[in-house]
């Protein structure tokens, strides 16, 4: 009798378990097997935490800002902080915003592959993690990314570098270029630069695109830290090794800082503006694009990238679940719904139209 009481035990236990682990590997918060929100939701009042790589950009700042306004209208508790690119910082932010109780946390991450042992920690206390404007990788402690399509992202910026090219340097080339990328730890800097080398490998294969420094690969043109310093030290050893008579056309920048860098460059250089891309449609760039000086930024609008994420916590504390979506995408260890927004390019032709909306952009265009 006694030895049918322990096995009937031992195929409870087991299944539990079982049951525990299949919860785990379901979609979003109604797989997580997370008490905290069994029950649907929670407070009105609770904390969400929000952990920012840094403030060394305008988009950051932009955030950081937006954050704590829109989740404390919202009536939660905002706990917003940032990590000055060290991954040892975010990780012990993520920890006190764990410590302190928050029931969402908000990432974007230092480097999406250094943050699986923190966030483990989250969902084991029933957090939900959300990663914001870049992937959380190689984890399945992740409940969903909200962030512009990067591969589109990149596709926009190598075609703005084409059609800039006809449109400025006139004919059909061949026009001499340079290919920079963003910073390798960024998820997001070797799909921007994937998407532009689907429209720009072919026009190099033809001979319309000559990359005269023969630097074509990712690991050869990404940026260490998005570092503007180090993409105009990158430029001018560019300049002076491989330029001696001739004219750079255009480069290939991933965002507005680096593409400013490398303005700046070329000046020093006696070279001519050369035509150029950018991201992230900061202030000084956008009147850059309107003096005709930057060919093109792409806007991902901080507004709608934040406003998503409340949307998707607001739903998160009303039951417990997230918003439907069709999109997924591979983190190396698990498949995560991605809530995905389109960007656009903006060149000097249709600046007005795109910041119609933004007053403190539209000043910039006059």
């Amino acid at each position: 009798m006694n030895l049918n009481r322990r096995s009937i035990l031992g195929s409870i236990a087991g299944l539990a378990a079982l049951t525990t682990l299949s919860a785990c590997g379901g979609e979003g918060r109604e797989g997580t097997g997370n008490s905290s929100n069994a029950g649907g939701g929670f407070a009105a009042d609770s904390t969400i935490g929000v952990a920012l790589p840094w403030l060394g950009t305008q988009n950051w700042k932009e955030a950081e800002a937006m954050f704590k306004k829109e989740l404390e209208s919202a009536g939660f508790k905002a706990l917003v902080q940032s990590a000055d690119n060290k991954v040892p910082q975010q990780q012990s932010q993520i920890d006190t915003m764990i410590q302190q109780g928050a029931k969402v946390i908000v990432v974007g991450p230092v480097d999406g592959k250094q943050l699986g042992s923190t966030l483990k920690k989250a969902r084991e206390a029933g957090v939900a993690v959300l990663g914001y404007d870049r992937m959380l990788e190689n984890t399945d402690a992740v409940d969903g990314v909200i962030q512009f399509g990067s591969i589109r992202t990149g596709e926009l910026q190598g075609q703005a570098l084409l059609d800039g090219l006809a449109e400025v340097k006139g004919g059909k080339g061949p026009w001499n270029i340079e290919l920079f990328g963003g910073g390798p730890a960024d998820p997001n800097a070797p799909l921007f630069f994937q998407g532009a080398m689907k429209v720009l490998q072919p026009k190099i294969d033809d001979g319309t695109l000559v990359v005269v420094s023969g630097q074509k690969e990712f690991t050869q043109c990404a940026t260490t830290d998005w570092d503007n310093a180090k993409a105009q030290s990158r430029m001018d050893s560019l300049l002076s090794g491989n330029y001696s008579g001739k004219k750079i056309d255009g480069v290939l920048s991933p965002n507005d800082g680096i593409a400013r860098a490398i303005l700046t460059s070329c000046k020093q250089a006696g070279q001519p503006v050369p035509v150029i891309t950018g991201l992230d449609a900061e202030n000084e760039s956008v009147a850059l694009v309107w003096a005709g000086t930057q060919y093109c930024t792409v806007a991902k609008p901080t507004d709608k990238l934040v406003g998503k994420t409340m949307e998707i916590i607001k739903a998160l504390q009303k039951d417990g679940k997230l918003p439907e979506t069709k999109e997924k995408g591979n983190n190396g260890k698990i498949d995560v719904p991605i809530f995905q927004l389109d960007p656009v390019v903006v060149t000097k032709k249709n600046a007005k139209e795109v910041f119609a909306n933004d007053p403190e952009r539209m000043k910039l265009l006059k």
